[in-house]
């Protein structure tokens, strides 16, 4: 792990006397185990105050006190590499919520005791640059190889949001929890209540932007009783499908085969990370219409199971859901008409459509519609995971009318209207909206085409 580390850091710990009971800790040593990008490296260092802390670091760069009651400093080097340098400290459940603990700094903790306060073994892994050996107190490593999300110990309990970070985590590394972790988490379901939103948010937007296997996350939930608390979703784990053209079982597996299907897309992991949660909010949003409009009906000569209308019925079940979990109206926006429009690829494909399929999207794309109504069409197994043969054809025709990646701009603006004499007003806007409905439907395609439809209206 050593060449891993940044050398104005590496040259820190190795030169700063202070710094001489320091280690790196968290995610960075997981990761680089794991031979995954590192992006933040945190040390905590033993056996120094925090007035000290300071002053050692003050000498490397800029030292920010922004964390002074959790015991941090935000060390800023020549180059603008910043990294948080941390003093380890008790924490005591006192109260119920997220600020309800009581922190005691303690430079003289045992490198143990300290690893014992992380929630996961995975995260409890120190490495000691200057002796390059990794601390392994909770046998981290091996759960790490064996793929084993295991808590670090019984102080689990006092934090419920470590429940959701265990779910991100299952996703993100494909880790399967150790059972006695299962029970645990269970027991603390109702801590769920004592949860800010914007805890829920943090840890909902990590599994959507970075899982590798997401529906380990999602059968963590449902394994430890944690799924109950996102009624939206539990509502698909008893909800049918017509065995014919879902073979894979009920929509809550469904669900979970069209997270997976979308994650192995190279076209989303290469999106930034807005995009990625938005398409994989969507993704997981699609069928929580299903649960309302599920039923037998009979067809072709035998009972099937039919869902009819779930994508309108959707729309408002995943609103409640991304409010559930704080998801701000940005998001909100771009997965409503994703769900809206999941099933457009089996409409008749013309222009027309595509142009108002388009424009319903907004602020979405049909190129962003494309990775949901793929990952749908993939999430059947042992069907061939492969996109369906309409939503090539409608990619097709919308890349030739230039509508794949926004939609529609009206053509007839108002200023052309003030050209020929018209005052703003409600007549102005009523004759606009005519007309770009008019463009929609392919009367006029340009500026000259739509004074041409104008001019026909006049002499209506």
């Amino acid at each position: 792990m050593r060449d891993l580390i940044p050398k104005p850091l590496l040259e820190i710990l190795e030169k700063e006397p202070r710094l001489e009971d320091s280690f790196l800790v968290g995610g960075c040593v997981r990761d680089a185990l794991l031979g995954m990008p590192i992006k933040d490296f945190d040390v905590e260092v033993h056996g120094v105050g925090y007035e000290d802390l300071v002053e050692a670091l003050g000498k490397w760069g800029r030292a920010d006190l922004v964390g002074r009651s959790f015991g941090v400093v935000k060390l800023t080097v020549r180059g603008g590499e910043t990294y948080d340098f941390a003093i380890p400290r008790r924490d005591s459940k006192v109260a119920p919520g997220h600020k309800g603990f009581e922190v005691e700094f303690d430079p003289g903790i045992s490198r143990q005791e300290a690893a014992a306060r992380r929630d996961f073994t995975i995260n409890a892994l120190m490495y000691d640059p200057r002796g390059d050996e990794i601390l392994d107190h909770f046998g981290g490593r091996e759960d790490l190889e064996k793929r084993v999300l295991r808590h670090t110990s019984p102080a689990f309990v006092e934090d419920p949001l470590r429940v959701l970070r265990g779910m991100q985590f299952a996703a993100r590394f494909e880790l399967t929890p150790a059972p006695e972790t299962v029970e645990l988490c269970r027991s603390i379901r109702e801590g769920f209540h004592e949860l800010a939103k914007e805890r829920l948010r943090e840890e909902w937007f990590k599994w959507a932007a970075k899982s590798a296997r997401p529906s380990a996350g999602l059968l963590f939930l449902e394994e430890t009783g944690w799924l109950d608390h996102f009624p939206e979703l539990g509502a698909l784990r008893s909800t049918p499908q017509d065995p014919e053209w879902h073979p894979e079982g009920d929509v809550f597996i469904h669900t979970c085969h069209c997270c997976d299907a979308l994650a192995r897309l190279p076209e989303w992991r290469e999106r930034n990370e807005a995009d990625r949660v938005v398409y994989m909010l969507g993704t997981l949003c699609h069928d929580l219409g299903k649960p309302q409009t599920t039923h037998e009906k009979e067809r072709g000569g035998r009972m099937r199971i039919v869902s009819p209308g779930h994508a309108g019925v959707g729309v408002d079940v995943a609103d409640s859901f991304l409010k559930r979990i704080d998801a701000p109206q940005e998001v909100r926006q771009r997965v409503r008409p994703l769900v809206q429009c999941h099933m457009a690829h089996l409409d008749a494909i013309s222009d027309r459509s595509v142009r108002r399929l388009a424009n319903r999207l907004h602020p979405e794309t049909i190129e962003g519609l494309g990775l949901v109504i793929v990952a749908d069409h993939m999430g059947r197994p042992p069907r061939p995971a492969e996109a369906p043969p309409t939503m090539k054809e409608l990619q097709a025709r919308a890349r030739a009318l230039e509508l794949e990646k926004s939609a529609p701009a009206p053509i007839l603006q108002g200023r052309h209207l003030i050209e020929r004499g018209m005052k703003p007003g409600p007549e102005m806007g009523a004759l606009l909206k005519s007309a770009f409905e008019a463009q929609l439907d392919g009367e006029f395609a340009d500026l000259a085409g739509g004074v041409e439809w104008l001019e026909g209206k006049n002499r209506e």
